[in-house]
């Protein structure tokens, strides 16, 4: 997942620049992020299956607890294995489509007219000039509900104690990745200030232990340790399905054409309140380091006593597209430890219709 993740970030930085001949560049990068969420929803029914049919053998006495847990564990990691192989692909078309944005092939002009969209779409290669005037016109009536591609990133940390103070994670080094796609339902029919948003989001929470240190499992505990070897880099991830839901203060205003009434939205200021929840489909521990003059990287799967489900709160704040974004788990990140640690990001967040 690192690569999709990779260009994901440099799909941050080129979205707002040129794109590709009769498809927007957001619609094909949300059908690449929807691909890629299909893909896990299928791996993890065909997982939850086939947990069920080895908790039936262990109630009916045909394996014992041990062989049930091995199976349980063997099932999950070929199940996260396949999730990696069969989004390969998806990764590789997005990396393809981040290509031809940097090579400038790719050019979006949109207008706002007379209360309907109105989109240029210009064909040319890049440095052809004499195709940048080229154009054809299609005009879309206004739509109550619209979609949007939305990638947010940021730092990520644990709150302790009610602080995140002297914590035990880099600051600058612990990162948060979102991507998804949301629907923006306008809820009063003459008037633009509320919105309703929801749809589904992948969330990366990676955090960064200082001092040489790792997660380890000592019974129902995960705690930190000093590492018996020295890391160039540790990381733990965590990888979770959820669904957002947000109550959207939309402040853009609204235009009329003789006696008609158009409304917009993410052209002004924009406020969002909310939360999320869903499910943690993979913890994973990274570690990098030298050993006899040779280079390491070893990942290590698990539960690591990780809750299973998540849930909290969310908001973000901005103007057009982009918004500062916060969101705090108010689910513990391991299940038994003895103090509770909250996950708690901030960051940059992008709503692209």
């Amino acid at each position: 997942m690192k690569n999709f993740t990779l260009s994901l970030a440099a799909l941050l930085c080129l979205f707002l620049t040129q794109a590709n001949a009769q498809e927007t560049f957001e619609t094909r990068a949300r059908v690449i992020a929807e691909k890629i969420e299909k893909i896990t929803q299928e791996e993890k029914q065909a997982l939850k299956v086939e947990v069920e049919t080895i908790n039936d053998l262990y109630a009916n006495s045909t394996i014992n607890k041990e062989q049930a847990d091995a199976q349980k564990t063997a099932a999950a990691e070929k199940r996260a294995k396949n999730i990696e192989n069969r989004t390969a692909s998806a990764q590789q078309e997005l990396n393809d489509l981040v290509q031809q944005k940097v090579d400038g092939k790719i050019m979006e002009d949109t207008k706002i007219k007379s209360g309907t969209t109105v989109i240029n779409w210009s064909y040319r290669a890049k440095g052809d000039k004499e195709n940048q005037n080229d154009s054809t016109k299609v005009e879309q009536k206004e739509l109550r509900t619209t979609s949007q591609f939305v990638f947010a990133a940021g730092f990520n940390n644990l709150v302790t104690d009610n602080a995140v103070a002297h914590s035990d994670y880099r600051y600058f080094g612990s990162h948060f990745y979102e991507v998804g796609v949301t629907w923006n339902s306008r809820i009063l029919k003459e008037h633009n200030l509320l919105h309703a948003k929801y749809g589904m989001s992948l969330m990366y929470n990676n955090l960064r232990p200082t001092d040489n240190r790792v997660f380890v499992e000592n019974g129902n505990q995960t705690v930190l340790e000093t590492s018996l070897v020295n890391l160039k880099d540790s990381r733990f991830r965590n990888v979770s399905i959820v669904v957002p839901l947000h109550l959207e203060f939309d402040f853009t205003k609204d235009e009329r054409n003789e006696d008609q009434k158009y409304f917009k939205t993410h052209q002004g200021f924009r406020v969002g309140l909310g939360g999320f929840a869903g499910f943690n489909f993979k913890s994973k521990q990274i570690l990098s380091y030298e050993m006899d003059g040779s280079n390491h990287r070893d990942r290590e799967r698990g539960d690591f006593n990780v809750n299973d489900f998540v849930y909290g709160v969310s908001a973000y704040i901005g103007y057009e597209s982009m918004s500062l974004y916060a969101k705090y788990d108010l689910n513990p990140l391991f299940k038994n430890n003895a103090i509770d640690q909250n996950n708690i990001s901030l960051g940059v967040r992008f709503d692209l219709n």
